[in-house]
């Protein structure tokens, strides 16, 4: 067995700026240099990318994408440096909790343990 932890940044208790979504959403982003192209692979909505990339941006108050208009051709949506070293330290971060979280959940199963040994004997 193994624990599973989510990491999620909030902004009060009901405004979540990033996690999963929205991390998938940049890294997809990255990768076809579009939003539209990005939200086609996770088959997600455009509105509701556009609500989450919004989101994140309005809540750090920083820009996380360059936008260019023009359709395929000319157009694209790029990560800003910011944007990239975000995500590699959001990246670290969700490791970093995650190996706490398993090393926690390993001494909690091994407590466990001891009882169910303890109720034998």
């Amino acid at each position: 067995m193994q624990i599973k932890v989510k990491i999620s940044i909030v902004k009060k208790p009901s405004i979540r700026l990033m996690g999963p979504g929205p991390l998938r959403l940049l890294e997809e982003i990255r990768k076809h240099k579009s939003i539209n192209q990005a939200t086609k692979s996770m088959n997600l909505s455009y509105v509701k990318a556009l609500n989450m990339l919004n989101r994140l941006e309005k809540g750090l108050g920083r820009k996380m994408l360059v936008r260019k208009r023009g359709g395929s051709e000319r157009g694209g949506t790029q990560l800003t440096p910011y944007a990239e070293k975000y995500i590699e330290r959001f990246v670290r971060l969700e490791e970093s909790v995650n190996r706490f979280a398993q090393s926690e959940f390993q001494q909690f199963q091994k407590e466990l343990q001891k009882e169910k040994e303890n109720e034998r004997s």
